[in-house]
């Protein structure tokens, strides 16, 4: 036999065992982790914890028998009750940080998964399931798709059935939102073979025409696909969104890109290799594979990923990613709109769409999609000197011309762009994508500054926030050693660089911001951009932060300073984040010593949110003490150590003549050891600076207002500047060296012995707690015999002697001991060992203060004193917070040289807490307290309830004077006695639990974990000891509430408010407490106090109540007989009003509503209240009925009828790894047979609520509000799955003519929710699909579909074809949903039969119900009952459309009877047809609506008008009206110059109408195999979603020669309106501006174009403001969408052409499209605008000129800089060649104008760069521009401006 020689040891020693920090070795299977990380986790806890903890062995055994219950109770189908309960074990148990075996984790995912997809499954119950999936399944490290696959189809079907339900089921619950949560946190469970069976299902739902199906179909698609590999599907899905102009389609796919963009710089993610590898073996039922042929990139060779032009996409689809992103700025155009018509598009939206979850904001997608597209996939631009970098230079040929001409506009025009040779394009850094963002950002840079501010702002930086915060993260993921980001496309430190550099001069604009949204996102911004370039951002902001500080500026200037160095703290203090930054930091800290100013609060909160930010990272300490090497010779250190005279940080500045250079105009970099010998030499400051931060303090402090009753000096304001600079003070204490620490002791001492103040007592007990925190036993020694010396004196010369029970302001003679008592608090407040050396010297001291201080204050500071102690010696804490470690900050090298640890971070394991654990010592002064101070004074209380005793003012004082010491003792020791439950006592407390009626064992319950309690042995006579004295309290503070209740004195009410508070905090320190009978007459003393006769006694026994129930179970089943009780008639009104405020609340309410055995109970109760006539009772009342009836669902068992085998398999499989028992299998049966009973009650109970509330609603006595609770509960008990009653259906018949309309309201819904019941029991075939609500029509029928390219033209057609009624029967033509195959075909529709003429075709329906029908059949089938009913139909009210829910109502009964109660109904619509009432003609339009079908049309009746009525005919048949489409729209073109403005009006809207519904994708075969496919392999040039304009191109032609004849003919002056012209323009105008706000926006553009000369022309017009105005605002929103690429140089063009032919107005508008920065323009193109622009500076017209030069200023700041620089020596040598004759010479207007044409050029040049200077800027403004300062009009206002 082998030795084992792993027992082998060196030296013979003993293994070696890890300890904790008590010294207690830690559990064996703990200790030894395999390299597990989580279990090395653990391990670092197990580490850290002065108590030991329980082996994982044993937490495994723990976490079975949860498992057990869960399964147990699953297959019970015990969901509501045990499952709930078992689960909430899981969670606490995951809570404790044991990992979870993976085999465990598996199959417990898997069962939540599956319970949460059954049908009809409570809502709470999904919420559990999914939140717990989420949570097991979250970390791709614990979990992946290689150990668990899942079905998607189940989610899918449960959303597409649950999503859009009709206008009868409208019973809308969360349950879309669940599955579309779980949808989205599954999906990387979902197999990638799925891909394609997923698409062929999304796909044919997506209608372009109809919003929400756009809008789920998205949905679908993005929360179903497998992110792994969109390869097969990313084409198709930008494709279809460059198509669509909507806002919240935006959002969502830029939230799904991110995923993917994120995801996929791993390139192994996408490997189709990776498809096969995984098994295939979750497939529910209906799932298959398709198989298509060509589907995404073959799998040869090795996979290189997804990568293209820009990290995964083309160019052409990045460019489009940047327009959204720039859109999504929401910056603002020239009419007020933002650079997005997106919005506008979805007014249309549904409401249900608004039931999915929402996607991420899309900024932070944004920031996601570009920092994961960054990649080194460029040539890099050379090495550049500007603070912000804009583009990369162009390679010029560019000669610069002479003025050689007479005219100036072809010198000013002479081409920017001849004879250039191109060369290969750089990017920024190398990066495409980082160049794109510094494009965007310099093109948004005026938005950033402060006086540009706006909504947008906010927008901007957050975007940036997120762009660093994800580049820190993905760099940081970079980093570490299993990155799987190719090495050739990871982030490079130039990348890093050259970000920062982008970002810095708009961070450095908004930081100073007055919003304080902006000032955050820039302080985050901030902080992360110092942790990356520290020298690019550090500099900067101590050049403005320093002369800020230093001269008095407006304070939010200050405040905004301030706020930035504290966002740059890391490079002030972390030595290893900046070096050289740590010398800044005294001189920042003297300047801020003004920052503490009472006067200012939030510049103090500012400050001293700085000081903890700094203090928490370093050690104040004078380092010049320990200094004996001589200083380094340099320069700096004779001056200033921080921002020396001679090395003043100029301000940043660039230029473009010297491109190459290298950023030199920051100091040179010294070396470290230069940097350590300034930074020990500048913290010889830290003396000074700490004594004047504690006088500062002091001095806020002095100026204090006067303290309160309620102890707090000032408003809430002062309240929090006093625990901001304490809290400050209190970090900055721990950090200090010993001789400042010393310093510090004194100062606030000598402060403390020579001053009281009654404005600081509060204050000073905070400020001494922050010293004693540092060094309790210093503090102790230094305040501890002069406290206790003045408090003796003072309450031996009356002090407090005033007896008080209620607060009040203080007497001036109690200040001192007030004063001195604050600061004797403040000293115990960290470790207990201190305060034992003053234990006799305490009990003495606290002995006198219980007897002499009679004062509330008194009294009350007394027992916050002894609470503080007890919890100072029994409480286990850590006793120190410092940044180091204590072994290291006590050493001799870390006191020497403290500062090169300066911001050390520290890993989790090598952590060492220092632990305040009680010792025996510290214990047995706990219990000597009790036996000398709480005894007696328990003693004393006893005593005062006895008989006889006179209940006086003496007495009230005594009684809460002694009641206040003992509450304060047991609040001081919540972790000193460990309750222990045994078994009997936890099945006791089921009999009594909240939960009724469930079997024991599912109740759940767990045994106690170690967690730090001082006593835990139930043996030890200490333990024993404390439960007698809780138990006697306990027993003192019953038989005081029932004293006190019987007395019931107003003289009392001090007494029993302590009372009250002491009830409700003796237990407050784990999650459920034995509940034994002291606790049950405590709890019954607190619910009577719930209703005593005094308010403020009520609201706060009720908020203790409310809390209690969260502690204790089964207080609410002992509580709510004691409430309802109270509800009776002739109750005291007080005593009503109690009971009814404490069932508001959530603990009772919610429970007693959502229990069916209570509900009955307190619906009755309620209902009986309805006779109360005192108004605030019934206010009080309607509030508890809604909040109620708002947690009151309808009762529902199918979920335990359902057949669930995947449930069934999830089960077994988790029971496979669990040691099951044939008593567990017991348990199991005992459980299934309580729910079976449990629900039996719970059927018999809703049977008696209806009974009981249809008795209420029936009854003439009962009041109107109480009639409409009563009609809201009888429809929420109309059940599924239980058959409908005759009582019932009377009852809503007859409320749907009641006179008030809140009732006809809900009796209308409870009708169509009643027959839609009867409809689905009938044609569901089982339980599922009741369930799902999904009936199976009879006259349904499924049909193949074999799509064709004209397969949906077809099925189009065949709408205006007549039906032939005999066909019908027998085919399937009917069609009653929106129309299929806009995008693509399924493989079969459904279509309807036609009914039998003469046979019923739903009748008979089922027979449960058959008595209920009856009662319907009797009641409609009489004229009366709709004679009433068209009476409140008809009643005049503010509708101007028909009102859908009359419409369904009517429907409902028609459906249900069909035609027998026709003939009744007949003569009432007769009669309102008839009738020219509107309002009656409303009323039979609903009749009539109910009758024929589901006409959802909203009729408008302003006016009864052909045209209206057609309008709203076409808008509901939306693509139904395609074959009427083109004659529709032929004979309205006919009509476009009319005279009628309705009918005009009518056209544009015809046009925009078919323009959209025209809209088709043209795929070569409608099917989704093919259109995926076609979106990968044609090119961007194939038009394949049809995005450009055709329908309309013909008449859009026609228009621009009928333009030019109109214009000529066009009547100027006062009738030019009448014109055709200006009648045709307007309504172009209208269509158009329509069409860009519309899903189809994009296709406008090919309408645009050919009438944009026009358009400029309209806008010139100056006799009809109607007309120009529409023309602008249209040229204006044009921006708001992004044009097709092909036409984006067409549309320049034809701007160019406008300005230059029209320029009265042209410009100006030609310039809202030019000042767009459309990240599709290439740079070429911009080059041509700044020529444009250039001839346009030479216009005749001066406002011409303006606007140009305007407009030029904005192109530059995007402009190739080599044309900058050509533009400015040719703007300076025209200047210069300029000469201005007299005035009476003939040249002399053409020689002012070239001048103003240079001077306008030359100022352009300086606007375009308003934050950051040129060099040749100076030399232009002073030595240039200045010359012509006084130079003839027009020049001067240019120049001098």
């Amino acid at each position: 036999m082998l030795p084992d020689i792993s027992a082998l040891r060196l030296n013979g020693g003993p293994p070696s065992t890890t300890i904790n920090a008590a010294g207690i070795p830690i559990p064996e299977d703990i200790d030894d982790t395999h390299g597990d990380r989580y279990m090395e986790k653990l391990k670092g806890y197990a580490k850290s914890l002065p108590y030991s903890i329980e082996p994982y062995s044993k937490m495994i055994e723990m976490l079975d028998f949860i498992l057990l219950r869960i399964t147990q109770s699953v297959e019970a189908r015990d969901y509501d009750v045990g499952f709930l309960q078992w689960d909430s074990m899981l969670t606490y148990w995951c809570m404790l940080k044991y990992p979870i075996p993976k085999d465990r984790r598996i199959r417990i995912a898997k069962l939540y998964f599956h319970l949460s997809i059954t049908p009809s499954m409570p809502t709470q119950l999904i919420a559990t399931c999914a939140d717990g999936f989420k949570i097991l399944t979250q970390s791709k490290h614990k979990i992946s798709i290689d150990d668990m696959r899942l079905p998607w189809k189940p989610i899918y079907d449960i959303l597409s059935q649950d999503l859009f339900l009709t206008r009868r089921q409208f019973e809308y619950t969360q349950v879309s939102w669940c599955m579309g949560y779980i949808a989205d946190n599954s999906r990387k469970f979902f197999h990638p073979a799925a891909i394609n069976e997923m698409l062929a299902t999304f796909l044919p739902k997506l209608d372009g025409t109809k919003l929400d199906t756009i809008l789920s179909s998205q949905f679908y698609l993005t929360a179903f696909l497998p992110i792994s590999h969109p390869q097969y599907y990313l084409p198709m899905l930008l494709r279809v969104w460059e198509s669509i102009n909507s806002y919240m389609y935006d959002e969502r796919m830029l939230h799904f890109i991110s995923k993917l963009t994120e995801m996929h710089v791993n390139p192994e993610v996408s490997s189709p290799k990776k498809i096969s590898e995984i098994p295939d073996d979750e497939r529910s039922e209906g799932e298959g594979r398709p198989n298509w042929h060509t589907n995404g990139s073959p799998a040869h060779g090795i996979w290189q990923g997804l990568f293209k032009d820009v990290g995964i996409f083309t160019e052409h689809e990045w460019n489009f990613l940047m327009c959204k992103c720039l859109a999504s700025m929401e910056i603002p155009l020239a009419d007020g709109g933002s650079l997005t018509t997106g919005p506008s598009a979805d007014n249309p939206v549904g409401f249900e769409i608004g039931r999915l979850p929402t996607p991420q904001w899309r900024i932070p997608s944004l920031a996601r999609i570009i920092v994961y597209s960054m990649a080194p996939d460029g040539i890099p631009v050379p090495s550049s000197n500007l603070p912000t970098p804009v583009f990369s230079p162009l390679p010029s040929g560019i000669n610069t011309p002479h003025p050689g001409s007479n005219n100036v506009g072809d010198y000013l025009t002479a081409p920017l762009s001849k004879k250039i040779h191109v060369k290969p394009k750089t990017y920024l850094a190398g990066s495409r994508a980082l160049d794109s963002l510094a494009r965007m950002i310099a093109s948004t840079e005026s938005f950033f500054h402060p006086s540009n501010s706006g909504s947008w702002t906010t927008d901007l930086t957050a975007f940036i926030k997120c762009i660093v915060y994800d580049f820190n993260k993905r760099w940081h993921e970079e980093q570490q050693p299993d990155c799987k980001t190719p090495t050739n496309r990871r982030l490079t430190k130039l990348m890093k660089r050259e970000l920062v550099k982008s970002l810095k001069t708009v961070v450095l604009l908004a930081m100073f911001s007055q919003d304080s949204t902006t000032v955050s996102n820039i302080q985050s911004c901030l902080k992360s951009m110092s942790t990356m370039e520290p020298d690019l951002i550090l500099h900067p902001v101590l050049e403005r932060a320093v002369p800020s500080l230093e001269a008095l500026v407006e304070t939010q200037r200050t405040i905004a300073v301030i706020k930035a160095l504290g966002a740059v703290a890391p490079a002030i203090v972390s030595r290893k984040v900046y070096y050289p930054g740590a010398k800044h930091l005294v001189p920042i800290l003297q300047l801020l010593i003004p920052g503490i100013d009472l006067n200012d609060p939030a510049k103090t909160l500012c400050t001293t949110s700085f000081l903890v930010e700094i203090s928490q990272y370093i050690k104040i300490g004078d380092l010049t003490a320990f200094d004996d090497d001589p200083q380094p010779q340099h320069g700096s250190l004779d001056v200033e150590p921080t921002l020396p005279t001679g090395h003043r940080v100029p301000l940043p500045s660039f230029s473009l003549d010297e491109l190459d250079e290298s950023y030199t105009d920051m100091p040179s970099r010294l070396t470290n050891e230069e940097e350590d010998a300034l930074l020990k030499d500048s913290t010889g400051g830290f003396p000074d600076w700490i004594t004047s931060f504690i006088h500062q303090v002091i001095r806020l402090l002095e100026n204090l207002p006067e303290e309160g009753p309620n102890g707090s000096a000032g408003g809430a304001s002062e309240v929090q500047v006093i625990d901001a600079v304490t809290s400050a003070c209190s970090q900055i204490c721990i950090h200090l060296s010993e001789p400042l620490y010393d310093l510090v002791l004194k100062m606030v001492f000598d402060y403390a012995s020579t001053n009281v103040r009654t404005n600081a007592v509060r204050a000073i007990h905070q400020l001494v707690e922050c010293v004693a925190n540092a060094d309790p036993v210093k503090t102790l020694a230094k305040f501890f015999p002069f406290c206790a010396a003045n408090i003796r004196t003072e309450l031996e010369n009356g002090a407090s002697s005033l007896r008080t029970t209620s607060s009040s302001t203080p007497l001036p003679s109690d200040a001192t001991l007030h004063w001195n008592l604050a600061i004797l608090r403040g000293t115990v407040y960290n470790d207990g060992r201190a305060v034992l050396k003053y234990e006799d010297e305490l009990m003495s001291l606290i002995h006198l203060l219980h007897e002499k201080a009679l004062s509330k204050r008194g009294y009350s500071w007394t027992g916050k004193l002894l609470s503080s102690l007890l919890l100072t010696l029994t409480h286990t804490y850590p006793l120190e917070n410092k940044f180091i470690n204590p072994k290291e900050w006590t050493s001799e090298e870390f006191r020497r040289n403290h500062h090169h640890h300066w911001g050390k971070l520290f890993a989790p394991d090598e952590v060492t807490v220092s632990w305040h654990v009680p010792n025996t010592q510290e214990l047995d002064f706990a219990f000597r307290i009790f036996k000398d101070l709480v005894e007696p004074a328990l003693l004393a209380l006893e005593t005062l309830l006895q008989t006889g005793v006179v209940r006086d003012a003496v007495w009230r004082s005594d009684f809460c004077r002694h009641l206040t010491l003992v509450r304060n003792a047991f609040a001081g020791t919540p972790t000193l006695l460990k309750e222990n439950m045994s078994q009997h006592d936890i099945l006791e407390a089921t009999f009594t639990s909240d939960i009724i009626e469930e079997i024991p064992e599912m109740i759940a319950s767990i045994a106690p974990l170690n967690s730090g309690f001082a006593l835990t042995d139930p043996a030890d006579p200490r333990y024993q000891y404390l439960i007698r004295v809780r138990e006697r309290f306990g027993n003192f503070l019953h038989d005081a509430s029932v004293a006190l209740r019987q007395q019931g004195e107003e003289n009392t009410v001090d007494a029993v408010q302590v009372l009250v508070y002491n009830s409700a905090r003796l237990h407050w320190n784990s999650i459920e407490r034995k509940r034994g009978p002291t606790e049950d007459k405590l709890i019954d003393d607190l619910v009577e106090w719930s209703m005593w006769h005094y308010p403020v006694v009520r609201q706060s026994s009720q908020t203790h109540l409310e809390a209690i129930c969260g502690v204790y179970d089964g207080v609410r089943r002992r509580a709510l007989p004691v409430l309802f009780d109270a509800l009776k008639p002739g109750t005291d009104d007080d005593r009503m009003k109690g009971a009814l405020w404490t069932i508001n609340s959530p603990s009772f309410g919610k429970y007693a509503i959502c229990e069916p055995t209570l509900a009955n109970d307190l619906l009755s109760r309620l209902f009986e209240c309805q006779y109360h006539e005192k108004p605030s009772i019934q206010d009080c009342l309607s509030t508890v009925f809604e909040n109620c009836l708002n947690n009151f669902v309808e009762p529902n068992t199918i979920v335990y009828n359902l057949h669930t085998p995947a449930v069934d398999q999830a089960v077994t499989c988790l029971q496979g790894l669990l040691n099951i028992n044939p008593k567990d299998n017991a348990v199991t049966r005992r459980a299934r047979e309580k729910r079976i009973y449990r629900f039996g009650l719970f059927n018999q109970a809703v049977r008696d609520a209806n009974r009981n509330i249809l008795e209420i609603g029936n009854s003439s006595r009962t009041h109107w509000r109480y009639a409409i609770y009563a009609v809201r509960c009888l429809r929420t008990l109309v059940r599924r799955d239980s058959p409908l009653t005759r009582e019932q259906i009377v009852y809503f018949l007859e409320k749907a003519y009641e006179d008030h309309p809140s009732i006809r309201y809900y009796a209308q819904r409870a009708i169509m929710k009643s027959m839609q019941n009867i409809k689905l029991r009938t044609f569901c075939t089982d339980p599922t699909d009741l369930a799902l609500a999904r009936n199976h029509n009879p006259l349904k029928r499924s049909v193949a579909v074999i799509p064709s390219p004209q397969t949906t033209s077809e099925f189009l057609d065949q709408y205006k074809i007549p039906v032939d009624l005999h066909l019908a029967e027998r085919k399937p033509i009917f069609f009653d949903k929106n129309p299929p195959g806009w995008l693509v075909w399924d493989k079969s529709i459904s279509l309807y039969i036609s009914p039998h003429p003469t046979e019923s075709t739903f009748q008979p329906w089922e027979s449960a119900s058959a008595d209920a029908i009856q009662a319907v059949r009797e009641i409609t089938t009489d004229p009366e009952y709709w004679e009433n009913l068209s009476t409140y139909y008809s009643e005049e009210n503010h509708e101007t459309t028909i009102i859908q829910d009359n419409v369904s109502c009517v429907k409902s009964i028609f459906q249900l009877l069909e035609d027998e109660p026709f003939e009744a109904f007949k003569p009432t619509v007769d009669r309102l047809i008839s009738d020219k009432d509107q309002n009656k003609q409303r009323a039979a339009a609903e009749f009539l609506a109910g009758v024929l079908g589901d006409f959802n049309t909203e009729l408008s009746f302003d006016a009864v008008k052909i045209i209206t009525l057609f309008r709203a005919s076409f808008e509901e048949l939306g693509r139904k009206f395609m074959p009427w489409t083109d004659g529709t729209v032929g004979r309205s073109w006919s009509e476009i110059h009319g005279e009628h403005d309705d009918v005009r009006a009518f056209i544009s809207e015809i046009l925009a109408f078919s323009q959209n519904i025209k809209w088709c994708p043209k795929p070569s075969i409608p099917t989704a195999e093919v259109f995926v496919q076609e979106c990968q392999t044609l090119s961007v040039d194939h038009d394949i979603m049809s995005m450009r304009g055709s329908y309309h191109k013909a008449r859009v032609e026609e228009l621009v020669e009928n333009f030019k004849e109109w214009r000529t003919s066009r009547i100027p002056g006062v009738r030019a309106f009448q014109s055709t012209y200006d009648k045709v323009g307007i309504t172009i105008c209208k269509w158009l501006y329509q069409s860009l706000h519309d899903l189809h926006a994009i296709s406008t553009f090919d309408y645009i174009l050919p009438l944009m000369p026009e358009l400029f022309h309209f806008t010139e017009v100056n006799d009809n403001n109607n007309l120009a105005s529409r023309a602008s605002s249209l040229l204006v929103r044009m921006c708001g969408v992004t044009p097709p690429v092909p036409l984006i140089n067409p549309i320049l063009d034809a701007i160019f052409e406008a300005i230059q032919n029209s320029p009265a107005k042209g410009t100006s508008s030609g310039s809202s499209v030019l000042l767009s920065p459309n990240p599709v323009i290439s740079e070429m193109k911009i080059v041509e605008i700044l020529e444009v622009l250039c001839r346009c500076l030479d216009d005749e017209i001066v406002e011409v000129r303006e606007m140009a030069a305007v407009t030029l200023s904005g192109i530059l700041r995007l402009s190739p800089r080599r044309s900058v620089l050509t533009l400015k020596d040719r703007f300076v040598r025209l200047l210069k060649n300029s000469h201005i004759p007299g005035r009476q010479d003939p040249n002399y207007n053409k020689a002012i104008r070239q001048r103003h044409a240079a001077i306008l050029g030359i100022c352009a040049l300086v606007d375009s760069y308003p934050y950051t200077v040129e060099k040749w800027m100076p030399e232009l403004l002073t030595n240039i521009l200045a010359e012509h300062t006084y130079d003839p009009t027009p020049n001067f206002p240019a120049d001098r401006a």
